[in-house]
């Protein structure tokens, strides 16, 4: 059990970017899915990378596993409710492989976070940076229902709903998280530039209320903006709630979504590493990177959190 998230944690890294730079194909439309179903060996091996360069949590690769993807990828609509449900409960397990070799090898638990990625990320075609979804709270419930079922009644530890850009998504995920009734984490993207601000435009205050109003979600912060936006994200969080604070920036490279690709920062900022003193400051507990993070980065930021 995560709770109450001390002493401080080590989030893994951006595992669709360990997997291309082992040389899997991550570029189509299933992104790190398309391995799950293919190649789950891969999987685990970058897990175990992530486990081996000091995190103390693996986040499963079911981020972008969704009915609607599996379908547009070309899963027969009869089948791809049971082609989805396998792979949520093969990204569990794959994620538990590889910590229960790491804790054969080394001292300390590790831990297996069950990654709800957003509405974005599947028929939302890369939006999880706008939310602009034209979707009710109603109907976002709906939507997450059955994924959050499937992961709840897997031995994950913790259900960790990631990369939300939306207060009605946010409302949805905290009433479904509520109704399964399992540890879960909530981590927003926010508007970048703009100091507490989620992506679609609702100042995190509200974010922090409806966190703090769950009886599941245990943690609630921010990731995949850059370093200087997640700060401010995550300072503008601790305003409102007691709650612990999450903190897994990516590299400060940007995701076109049209286009499949990351575009190159457009500002010298501080990156990752150069934050972690301020984000520990600011009352992170639990804190990693997401894409583009490498294990190489997950190295030196735990050895800035342990001198910390």
């Amino acid at each position: 059990m995560i709770d109450p998230f001390l002493p401080r944690m080590i989030l893994d890294g951006g595992l669709g970017t360990r997997l291309a730079d082992r040389g899997n194909d991550v570029t189509g439309s299933l992104w790190s899915a398309q391995i799950l179903r293919d190649d789950p060996a891969e999987v685990t091996a970058a897990h175990r990378d992530f486990f081996d360069a000091g995190a103390d949590i693996a986040t499963t690769c079911s981020y972008e596993v969704t009915v609607d993807g599996l379908v547009a990828a070309g899963v027969d609509a009869s089948e791809a409710p049971d082609v989805a449900e396998s792979l949520l409960r093969r990204s569990v397990q794959l994620a538990q492989d590889a910590a229960q070799e790491n804790a054969q090898d080394a001292a300390g638990d590790v831990l297996v976070a069950a990654s709800v990625g957003p509405y974005g990320a599947g028929p939302g075609q890369g939006t999880e940076y706008d939310g602009d979804y034209g979707l009710s709270t109603a109907e976002l419930a709906a939507w997450h229902r059955r994924r959050i079922e499937i992961l709840a009644d897997t031995p994950a530890d913790v259900l960790l709903a990631e990369t939300v850009p939306s207060i009605r998504e946010i409302e949805a995920l905290a009433e479904e998280l509520d109704r399964v009734g399992r540890p879960a984490l909530l981590s927003v993207t926010v508007a970048a530039g703009r100091d507490g601000v989620l992506s679609d435009g609702t100042d995190l205050a509200e974010i922090a209320a409806v966190a703090s109003g769950s009886s599941a979600i245990r943690a609630v912060g921010v990731n995949c903006g850059s370093a200087g936006d997640v700060l401010a994200g995550v300072r503008r969080l601790a305003e409102f709630t007691d709650l612990p604070l999450i903190a897994y920036p990516n590299s400060g490279e940007t995701w076109d979504h049209v286009n499949r690709v990351w575009v190159p920062r457009s500002s010298e900022g501080p990156g990752l590493l150069q934050s972690v003193p301020d984000l520990l400051d600011a009352g992170v507990h639990i804190i990693g990177g997401c894409c583009r993070v490498t294990p190489r980065e997950i190295t030196a930021l735990r050895d800035l959190v342990s001198a910390h």
